[in-house]
């Protein structure tokens, strides 16, 4: 029988590179494999309440869908108010070409919505965000054995300085680099993906680490790197439908915002998030959904993480040849 696995579209948001996913990983399961696919994924992340504070899914006032933008308060300093919080949204474009059974080219095109709530004034800034290009090399192919199956993918990959990183309040006064819908900075990122599968069960696990440039402010973020374990569950409801249910774990490690090279102690993050999702499929189409917690979060001044939320539909080609033969 034809195993059930993970496809990785390693997602890397502009100003939420750092403040949504520190590289931005995603994982979406699919039956779908060496097959080119294009789709919308839609992303939200929040962070809510400072330590001992209680950490609302969704803080009051904010929106979960992209809201309009609203710059006309400038930013002020906070002074760890309960209703403060922070919210990220990216909704993105995704496509990946397989060039060889084992060679995968991908593209992610985002649009960015950054919402912040300091000292009562609230501010939301929306646009076009980094692109992120990545490839993909299928080192480890055991994907049609009976009981036991295995993947290993290894890449690496660029996000380009394409969204805008100087918007303004109404006052002329530039908002903070991780308000910003673009970065203005270069970055790149290797990453690895392990697939184990036992029958109908699943585990993968990703890991990846980014390294950070600056932009022309002199502004970055320092290296960081991420971990996501999933677990799944492969159930074959009729010919054509499939569900997959899953348990996700998710680490992010960084040491925050950096200025002329410094690493100034904003921002840090060093957390552990949890939750579940549910991958749904008919014929060529995927549903993805899924939601994750706060679990643990090192010590920080910062509003803590509360909530991160997906929703993404996928189209899978029946690519029947390739560029690069075998």
């Amino acid at each position: 029988m034809r195993s059930k696995f993970l496809l990785l579209a390693l997602c890397l948001t502009s100003t939420s590179a750092f403040a949504c996913d520190i590289c931005g990983c995603f994982m979406g399961l699919t039956p779908y494999d060496n097959q080119s696919s294009f789709g919308l994924l839609y992303r939200y992340r929040s962070f809510n309440g400072y330590r001992g504070q209680n950490h609302q899914f969704f803080p009051k006032g904010s929106s979960f869908f992209i809201p309009k933008d609203d710059r006309s308060q400038p930013l002020t300093g906070h002074n760890n108010n309960p209703e403060d919080y922070e919210a990220y949204r990216t909704m993105e474009l995704r496509g990946r070409y397989f060039l060889h059974k084992r060679i995968e080219l991908n593209a992610i095109i985002p649009y960015n919505s950054n919402s912040e709530r300091y000292n009562g004034y609230t501010s939301s800034i929306s646009g076009m965000g980094d692109i992120n290009l990545y490839a993909g090399y299928h080192l480890i192919r055991k994907l049609d054995q009976p009981v036991l199956n295995q993947r290993l993918i290894v890449g690496a990959g660029l996000k380009l300085p394409t969204g805008k990183n100087n918007i303004k309040t109404l006052d002329g006064i530039r908002y903070s680099a991780l308000m910003q819908p673009g970065t203005g900075s270069t970055d790149g990122f290797i990453y690895a993906n392990y697939l184990l599968g036992f029958k109908k069960f699943g585990m993968s696990l990703n890991t990846s680490y980014k390294i950070n440039g600056e932009n022309s402010e002199r502004e970055g973020i320092a290296n960081s790197s991420t971990t996501f374990l999933n677990f799944f569950y492969t159930q074959k409801l009729s010919k054509n439908w499939q569900v997959m249910p899953s348990v996700q774990f998710f680490y992010e490690n960084s040491a925050g915002e950096t200025y002329k090279g410094i690493k100034t102690g904003e921002h840090e993050m060093n957390n552990l998030m949890g939750g579940i999702g549910a991958d749904l499929y008919y014929k060529n189409i995927a549903l993805n959904l899924g939601m994750q917690t706060n679990m643990w979060q090192a010590k920080t001044d910062h509003p803590q993480s509360a909530a991160k939320v997906y929703l993404g539909i996928t189209y899978n080609i029946n690519q029947l040849y390739y560029l690069l033969k075998s």
